[in-house]
């Protein structure tokens, strides 16, 4: 019979349903039953890609002694860490506390009133590699409760008291050289022949990469912008890259990039095709557009939702096996291609007869393209068109097998990032389709996912919006909307995100600066966390510190460049003690610090001058700027948060005019397509 998380959305609790375990979701009822009948919480908290979490279940969830065992001592709560990251927050960092390290599954016990005695991560079912079984463990834990309570109790207090603490911030001061101390630290990290920084396993840190960028573009050191260039090209040549179907692993088991952890998540695949698309503006290289593209046409192809959402994560796993759905051997590229161009696919992806991965071949490339073309004596345009007929026929081959597991759920914080990549995308690589894929996103999470009293919605999934949103949901959607302005110049767009930040500082604010995960009238929880650092994906502060720097450059509102000051000030010391967990906000810092210009043209949309001079400018690599139009057809309304920076500015004699402003004060405008283009030329400058 099902158990009581059949009722949920989340795809990872339908995961676990029909487990004789008796789970239930985290709620009222849950935590009373814990209480009433004095019993330890068995937290399980995973999510639907984690290969290790259906490995647990098929071991010992779908266990009738370990099921037994729990359902008599334990009250088993299962949680979805993407549907409530708040709960994941807390108790990662009392695994962390106690065992020195994290990762998922993650196995916490606790007491009625919510506090961590003993944790881990994945047990086997019997002893092997220096871990006890589980159900060793839940005997020891289960005799430790009954003998031992007043032990436990005292572990849980302290504990408890060390995440309230963690949650607590004091305001510091940007010292000057942070930057360029975290650029030096990543250096020492890096890794001069795979790129990427330390070694196995190895993740593409994006906002690293952002950073990196950033700086060696303002400073001009070479040796900064080569610690990108080959990180990306090693990422894209390697097998953490889905060379047939676009997009990238979550992260790859060794340090060479070759053997992905296949599952595939929509946030990796948003920022790093940010990171792609701004590559190619600052470095000039085609193969980063490149792979730009083909990573957002993965994501508009199989990861979007018929609604316009984007859906969360597809699995490393089909038909039991890791990988399977990706690797190939000889035969089947004969199959798929034909024998003249089996050879040649096998030649550039590598596929053996003895395979790399488990007998089969993870396809991969010794070089990036232009150099294998090169060593071939030919050009990449000549290469490329064969290529891309090669993969075409692999992806509708690929297409016949049976596909990982998805999980449909829709968030806003990992569409807000998905919004941007694509608005970004559309600007600078000229890609209509991707714009309107971002305006579809925007419409669906502004009308689906706010309630009636228009708070956002935190997840959704098969038309049910579900959990009040946390502070990365604010600070991403408003990130989105705003680079979506930039590449639509639709004023809606900044009164959704002004909107958005407004709630946002109501909401979660913290006094000293900075804000809180959790809403102040959040589930009352054993600590409110604060994310200043990066994990996986940028932190909800270092966010909202970047929305609100471009909001304050749009709208003129000092409330804003001060809620970003304050929030920056709160990391200050994180980012020097750990600057390589605090990449985006150090960004956010450095463009608050520099003297960014807000570009407004004045023109018509339609007119073909424009969109050179607005293709000129979204060439550049310009993290430091804002852009605007000024459409004199469409003149900014007095009430809107754009009037300030609009109003007034027309073009002259039916030529397009640049206004280059700064702190709302704008220099003498520049009339025509040539002069504005040979100025815009300039704006690499870091004193433009």
């Amino acid at each position: 019979m099902p158990n009581r998380l059949a009722g949920e959305t989340s795809p990872y609790l339908l995961q676990h349903r029909l487990n004789p375990v008796d789970w239930q979701p985290w709620g009222p009822a849950a935590l009373a039953q814990s209480r009433e009948e004095n019993r330890p919480i068995f937290l399980s908290i995973g999510y639907s890609a984690c290969h290790w979490c259906h490995v647990m279940e098929h071991e010992s969830f779908e266990d009738a002694a370990v099921a037994a065992l729990l359902n008599a001592r334990f009250v088993s709560i299962k949680v979805d860490r993407e549907e409530r990251p708040d709960l994941d927050q807390i108790y990662m960092q009392a695994v962390q506390m106690m065992t020195g390290r994290g990762g998922w599954p993650m196995t916490v016990f606790l007491t009625p009133e919510l506090e961590p005695f003993y944790a881990g991560t994945y047990f086997p079912p019997q002893a092997r590699g220096g871990l006890p079984g589980f159900l060793d463990v839940l005997r020891a834990v289960d005799e430790a409760w009954r003998t031992r309570r007043t032990e436990l109790a005292a572990v849980a207090a302290r504990i408890s008291v060390e995440l309230r603490r963690s949650g607590e911030a004091s305001p510091g001061s940007l010292r000057p050289g942070l930057v360029e101390e975290a650029v030096e630290h990543l250096r020492e990290n890096f890794d001069p022949r795979w790129g990427g920084f330390g070694g196995a396993p190895k993740f593409p840190h994006a906002m690293d990469l952002q950073l990196l960028l950033r700086q060696g573009s303002r400073s001009g050191d070479a040796s900064v912008l080569d610690m990108v260039a080959v990180t990306l090209d090693r990422m894209a040549s390697g097998g953490i890259y889905d060379h047939v179907g676009g997009g990238f692993s979550r992260y790859s088991v060794d340090a060479q990039w070759l053997t992905p952890h296949f599952e595939k998540m929509l946030y990796d695949n948003a920022l790093l095709a940010t990171a792609y698309v701004e590559a190619f503006q600052a470095l000039g290289r085609p193969r980063d557009a490149r792979c730009a593209r083909e990573t957002l046409d993965y994501v508009l192809r199989d990861m979007t939702d018929p609604e316009g959402g984007f859906h969360s994560a597809e699995d490393a796993d089909s038909e039991g096996e890791e990988g399977k759905f990706y690797v190939w051997t000889p035969a089947e590229l004969v199959a798929a291609l034909g024998a003249d161009d089996a050879a040649w696919i096998a030649g550039i992806y590598q596929v053996t007869p003895g395979g790399n991965f488990e007998g089969r071949s993870i396809l991969h490339l010794p070089q990036p393209l232009e150099e294998l073309a090169a060593s071939q004596g030919s050009e990449i345009a000549a290469l490329l068109p064969r290529l891309d007929a090669c993969r075409a026929k692999l992806l509708a081959c690929r297409n016949r097998r049976v596909r990982p597991g998805k999980d449909d759920k829709v968030l806003v914080s990992w569409n807000g990032l998905t919004i941007a990549a694509l608005a970004r995308a559309a600007a600078a690589l000229d890609e209509p389709r991707y714009r309107q894929a971002a305006e579809r996103a925007a419409d669906f999470l502004w009308g689906a996912l706010q309630g009636k009293d228009g708070r956002l919605r935190h997840a959704w999934r098969a038309g049910v919006a579900k959990l009040d949103a946390y502070l990365d949901d604010y600070a991403s959607f408003a990130w989105g909307l705003l680079a979506l302005y930039e590449a639509s110049f639709d004023a809606q767009r900044v009164d959704q995100a002004r909107t958005l930040v407004d709630r946002a500082i109501e909401l979660f604010a913290a006094p000293e600066g900075g804000f809180f995960f959790t809403a102040h009238d959040h589930e009352r929880l054993i600590a409110r966390p604060r994310d200043l650092m990066d994990q996986a994906t940028p932190g909800g502060n270092s966010l909202m510190a970047h929305a609100l720097v471009r909001l304050h450059r749009l709208t003129g509102e000092s409330k804003y460049r001060a809620a970003a000051e304050s929030t920056l000030a709160v990391a200050a010391d994180l980012m020097a003690r750990a600057p390589s967990a605090m990449g985006h906000m150090l960004a956010a810092a450095e463009t608050l610090a520099e003297a960014g210009c807000e570009l407004v043209l004045a023109g018509r949309p339609g007119d073909p001058a424009v969109q050179r001079v607005l293709a000129a400018i979204r060439r550049q690599f310009l993290p430091q700027h804002v852009v605007a139009l000024a459409d004199p057809d469409r003149p900014v309304a007095a009430a809107s948060p754009l009037h300030g920076l609009l109003a007034g500015k027309l073009p002259i004699d039916g030529q397009p005019v640049l206004y280059l402003c700064e702190n709302f004060r704008c220099g003498p405008p520049l009339v025509g397509e040539q002069a504005i283009v040979a100025r815009v030329a300039t704006l690499r400058s870091p004193t433009a």
